[in-house]
């Protein structure tokens, strides 16, 4: 009977695991809602940092690989941990001192905020008022991302904050590194 067990999960694994990976290439998935929809960008004070946070009250990072508007994170497994910011407005609105917001369009047609240029987002395991996220590594479909909490003014911030430092894709409670 333990063998047996032991068996499904190990052809299970490896389903799972046929069904996230990569050849090492772009991803072309595309197919993942963005959950966060709030417009307002606004500043507040978290863990001593000056943090810009959408209108639900939680802390927006930028991937350090995602310049220029370009849009790495499109996969549904790198969309479940890190959501996009959207708008239904081709202006959103952002407090003062939030810096420059734009928006630019994702693959499934919505249209993600954006600050200085870099598209935002929130991460699934932070509640308001929380910055687990910063200075977080991980890969998702071969592509690797450090994110990063985007500041007042629209910069990101450097190193780390103190529940997060050092902090590898290791620390999801569903899933893994990979977004397995």
């Amino acid at each position: 009977m333990k063998r047996l067990l032991a068996s499904g999960a190990a052809v299970a694994a490896t389903l799972a695991l046929a069904a996230c990976g990569s050849s090492g290439g772009a991803s072309t998935s595309t197919t993942s809602a963005p959950a966060t929809t709030g417009t307002a960008v606004s500043v507040k004070s978290i863990d001593g940092m000056n943090v810009l946070v959408d209108s639900q009250g939680k802390a927006l990072y930028a991937a350090q690989q995602e310049t220029g508007s370009k849009l790495l994170c499109t996969m549904s497994a790198c969309t479940s941990f890190w959501k996009p910011l959207t708008t239904t407005s081709s202006k959103p609105t952002a407090g003062s001192g939030a810096g420059t917001i734009g928006t630019v369009k994702r693959p499934d047609g919505t249209m993600q905020v954006t600050v200085g240029g870099k598209p935002v987002y929130t991460f699934a395991e932070d509640s308001p008022g929380k910055l687990g996220g910063n200075n977080f590594s991980d890969q998702f479909g071969g592509q690797h991302f450090t994110w990063h909490a985007v500041l007042a003014g629209g910069k990101a911030a450097s190193g780390s904050t103190g529940s997060s430092s050092g902090q590898s894709g290791g620390g999801y409670s569903s899933g893994g590194p990979n977004g397995y």
